[in-house]
């Protein structure tokens, strides 16, 4: 089955742009040419008519995307107080493990200048105020050098700026998938239109609806607490999200796990894996069956616990009874169980 028109438009536009002119430039050398009908192979006006149209679509979309992001509407390069430019309101960035790269980032653009200028608009709701379109490396990088930043100013609405912060990262393809899917999660939160988020991300809705499984699962502060992540990819996070929503408890598991350690060495990767472990301690391996023993020492078996089970194992001929006293005594631990719970109540 063929895809869609939208995703063909929005998974790879430039590429069958490409294809498209290259089949409009054919179509000019050879102006006298007509192809020879093949029987049963006819196709109706009607339908090259629509083709045509998408085409031109395609291009007309590709075009005032790209003017977007590359000349920024021709407008002239000013330098402003970064002091007066605010983030974009839709961020696509968790803070990174590494500042090393980005002090090294920060030294080039100190000896060697800001070779390539930010892109800005005027804030929609605080006048003399900017937003930033992209560029939040080199506007962070000139207020911690305590300079001005080298910008270009566009009129542009929220769906471009969207789009246009989207173009521009996947020319870079430096994003982590959960950078991409808090990005996706924000976009949605301010009614963002599938097609637009499709067209931003270079995606399709396969791939947003597997972002939504994880975003509305996992709920933003633990996505940020936990960082960008970068050798975590879509599988693990989706068997996060699959975790957490197999029980309601582990979204407190997880906020205290991830409060837990304060250890500055641990990278994004490693408190992913920390909070994945917090949750579901059976697939780490990690944990080891605690002993069950009686007075005198002797061994009746091992106990395994999760968050969700208890497994009791039973080692000779005496804890195989062990294990029938437990069960006749069930029933009863139940009843104390319910005795405790009544007394708690006010």
């Amino acid at each position: 089955m063929s895809k869609s028109p939208r995703k063909s438009i929005v998974a790879s536009f430039g590429l069958l742009s490409a294809e498209l002119e290259s089949d409009q430039a054919a179509d000019q050398q050879q102006p006298s040419q007509t192809p020879a009908q093949v029987p049963g192979n006819r196709v109706g006006a009607g339908v090259i008519g629509a083709a045509h149209r998408a085409i031109d679509d395609i291009r007309t979309e590709r075009d005032r995307l790209k003017a977007i992001v590359e000349s920024g509407g021709g407008g002239a390069v000013r330098e402003l107080d970064p002091s007066l430019i605010d983030p974009s309101p839709y961020p696509d960035r968790l803070p990174d493990d590494d500042a090393t790269s980005f002090e090294a980032f920060k030294r080039s653009i100190e000896s060697e200048g800001q070779k390539v200028p930010v892109q800005v608009r005027k804030h929609p709701l605080s006048p003399g105020r900017y937003q930033i379109v992209y560029g939040h490396r080199r506007w962070l990088a000139a207020m911690q050098l305590d300079r001005p930043v080298r910008a270009l100013e566009v009129e542009i609405s929220d769906l471009d700026l969207v789009l246009a912060q989207g173009i521009e990262n996947a020319g870079r393809q430096d994003l982590t998938w959960i950078e991409r899917a808090l990005f996706a999660s924000r976009m949605d939160d301010a009614g963002i239109k599938p097609r637009h988020i499709y067209a931003a991300l270079s995606i399709e809705d396969a791939e947003l609806a597997r972002m939504r499984n994880v975003y509305r699962i996992i709920p933003a502060d633990i996505i940020e607490a936990i960082g960008r992540a970068p050798k975590i990819g879509r599988p693990r996070w989706l068997d996060l999200a699959k975790t957490v929503a197999g029980d309601s408890g582990t979204l407190d598991a997880l906020r205290v796990a991830l409060v837990k350690k304060d250890d500055a060495a641990e990278t994004s990767d490693q408190r992913f894996q920390r909070a994945l472990n917090a949750i579901k301690p059976a697939s780490t391996g990690r944990r080891e069956p605690s002993p069950i023993t009686d007075n005198s020492g002797t061994k009746l078996g091992a106990l395994l616990m999760s968050s969700k089970e208890v497994r009791i194992s039973a080692e000779g001929s005496l804890g195989i009874e062990f294990l029938k006293f437990v069960e006749a005594e069930l029933p009863a631990l139940t009843e104390r169980f319910a005795r405790l719970r009544e007394n708690k109540k006010p």
